[in-house]
């Protein structure tokens, strides 16, 4: 490892480490703008400049210069310092002093840095250039006068998403950044631009001009718009989520978020359930919790009581809800509300066991029966990665817009019984490979994947879409045979924990008790509504589709006469006379540890070795479609979203949305 001396403190970098690199590791701050540790190296903005002996008497780039044994770097000279104060100098030649209203204000590296590194005033007197503004889509604002060319947001366009969207045309002062033709950037981690932006170029359209950093509280929690799980920061005020950020987590998220976990937090606040419903005679009618419960006693369901939980729920409320069930004698408890039905006494089969970090080092990927852009977002983002390392992807199913090579073998499930010899062959000579299965072809292809995989020493994974999917298979929440198991019992009391995705026809003479958060369509067919809380509005331990447990904290407290779900299966186990053992949250979830102790620790859960495949078995069936139509509109929150629901109407469908007026 190369020896270098910083600011006369010799250190130890590792090889290929850059300048840059090693004054970090000596403990010194060096300003850039267009250096991004996740990014190509541009070295274009040339804030970092640094000197190095032996070399020519000149300040130099520290982010493009190879570390290399004997160097002397100084960070603290008056050279360097003149040099950065002239940087500065230029750069802020031709930015506005948008300052006061910039939404970058108070999280803006040209602020802070000019501050730090710049002159304390200007020599600059000509009239400064302006840009016309560009437009990107309804998520990203552009001020481009502000721009300074670091081209981060073409490098993350081109490098990470994979979608070749953004770039400069123009050359010197001319030079621009554009959506080349002037129309939105439509894949789905376009607002990861915003903050890599190091100005305010680029800022987000729908909080423009909400709040400023300083007045938010901030809450750490967790994604929940897919399976990925990943981490995200949210910023309050008062009792409303403004926005939903990303935080840094190199095993789940990077520091990427999805679209839409960034912007369905505005569907918080809308179509929001605040009142306890009851359907009378003519319609849903206000009523009080008392009544409501005591309807639900009336009934008598004693043992004839099932319990369906939704895409979005916390694994507390599942417990409290199957420890409700426990004391009442029943068993009917049932995670997957759309139906989908697969052998869950091995949780090793229906994981995503590669690990996302892992998934990056495969050198082969099958995927089957998975739209990944849509499904995860941030999945496809690791797989983008490991093709760049010369990974071979092979999908089966309806073709969709991949952001790398891939070939398609068809939508027959059964070209999985006898692939062409390249694929067998790319396989076994890959020192790791992958098998991803998606939900759509859980029923058709899962024991046939499984056996290829076994084959070829692959990794197995199962991708799921809802957050909650692995949390409830860790408790329980799957019949042997699925929704049908519970539909054939002809339960009286059907409970469901914001189960919106679900069919409610076959429980007709069921008396529908819907605990949940927005007026969505287990609302519409419910008998009666005990208005709960959302992710933002409880602590909650989720599990993503890799196994990974993970704590979401509270951020704001729930509207109206909203409680947390907790509480209402609490009270309800008062009102039909049963004992749950729990009285506080913290006793709920020492009892759901005690009974899962995998759910009281953070990171990923051990669910054993994969069950023996049969190489016998065969694959069936036909991919039509997949099951996300949608991707901004997958869960209550973002169908009740007005930035999500504009997205669907003019990325996917290529509408304007109408205004009031229309």
């Amino acid at each position: 490892m190369p020896k270098v001396t910083v600011d006369g403190q010799e250190i130890e970098v590792p090889e290929g480490a850059t300048v840059l690199q090693a004054c970090e590791l000596a403990g010194k701050e060096i300003p850039r703008f267009c250096y991004h540790e996740r990014l190509s190296i541009a070295g274009n903005c040339r804030m970092c400049l640094v000197e190095v002996k032996p070399g020519p008497p000149k300040p130099q780039a520290s982010c493009a210069l190879p570390a290399t044994d004997g160097q002397e770097i100084r960070t603290d000279s008056q050279m360097v310092k003149t040099a950065r104060e002239g940087v500065m100098e230029f750069l802020l030649i031709n930015h506005p002093l948008d300052c006061p209203i910039c939404d970058q204000g108070g999280e803006c590296d040209l602020q802070d840095q000019s501050v730090a590194y710049g002159r304390g005033a200007t020599r600059y007197e000509e009239n400064k250039r302006a840009v016309t503004e560009k437009y990107m889509g309804p998520l990203i604002k552009t001020v481009m006068t502000r721009c300074i060319h670091c081209t981060r947001c073409v490098r993350f366009s081109e490098e990470i998403a994979g979608v070749d969207e953004i770039g400069a045309v123009g050359r010197g002062e001319d030079m621009q950044i554009t959506t080349y033709l002037e129309q939105a950037a439509e894949h789905e981690l376009s607002a990861n631009v915003i903050d890599l932006c190091p100005v305010g170029a680029l800022t987000s359209r729908p909080y423009a001009f909400e709040a400023r950093p300083w007045e938010l509280k901030k809450t750490l929690s967790i994604d929940v718009s897919d399976a990925v799980g990943a981490n995200i920061r949210l910023d309050s005020r008062g009792r409303e989520v403004m926005r939903a950020l990303p935080r840094v987590n190199d095993a789940v998220n990077e520091e990427w978020l999805s679209d839409k976990g960034r912007y369905m937090v505005d569907g918080l606040s809308k179509r929001r359930l605040d009142k306890v419903f009851m359907r009378k005679k003519d319609g849903l009618k206000p009523v009080s919790w008392d009544e409501a419960f005591k309807a639900i006693a009336k009934a008598k369901p004693g043992k004839d009581i099932a319990a369906i939980a939704g895409d979005l729920v916390d694994c507390e409320t599942m417990f409290a809800a199957k420890a409700l069930l426990k004391a009442c004698g029943s068993s009917l408890i049932e995670g997957r509300q759309t139906g989908m039905d697969y052998d869950v006494s091995n949780l090793a089969a229906v994981n995503f066991n590669s690990t996302f970090e892992g998934l990056e080092q495969a050198k082969a990927i099958l995927i089957v029966g998975s739209h990944i852009r849509w499904e995860a977002p941030l999945v496809n983002v690791r797989i983008r990665k490991a093709v760049k390392r010369g990974a071979k992807v092979f999908v089966v199913g309806p073709h969709w817009d991949t952001t790398y090579p891939a070939e398609f073998l068809g939508t027959d499930l059964a070209v999985l019984n006898d692939l062409p010899g390249h694929i067998a062959d790319a396989f076994k000579g890959a020192e790791r490979s992958a098998v991803i299965v998606g939900g759509g072809a859980l029923k058709g292809a899962h024991g046939k994947a499984l056996a290829l995989a076994s084959e070829w020493g692959a990794d197995f994974n199962v991708l799921h879409f809802s957050a909650a999917r692995m949390g409830g298979l860790m408790l329980g929440f799957a019949q042997k045979g699925g929704m049908n198991d519970i539909v054939v019992a002809k339960p009286k009391v059907l409970i469901s924990l914001g189960a919106d995705e679900m069919n409610f026809e076959p429980f007709a003479d069921s008396l529908k008790v819907y605990i949940g958060h927005h007026g969505d369509k287990g609302a519409h067919a419910a008998d009666i509504i005990l208005p709960a809380a959302s992710f933002a509005e409880k602590d909650g331990t989720y599990v993503n589709t890799e196994g990974r447990v993970q704590f979401a904290e509270k951020a704001v407290f729930a509207p109206g006469d909203a409680r947390e779900d907790w509480t209402i299966l609490r009270a309800l186990a008062d009102a039909l006379g049963v004992s749950v053992g729990f009285d506080t949250f913290a006793q709920l979830q020492s009892a759901m540890i005690a009974e899962v102790p995998a759910l009281g620790e953070e990171g990923l859960a051990d669910y054993g070795a994969l069950p023996k495949a049969d190489a016998k078995t065969k694959a069936q069936g036909t991919m039509g479609a997949y099951p996300i139509k949608d991707f901004y509109l997958t869960n209550p929150i973002a169908r009740a979203s007005a930035v999500m629901q504009h997205c669907s109407s003019e990325l996917l469908h290529g509408g304007e949305l109408a205004e009031a007026a229309e």
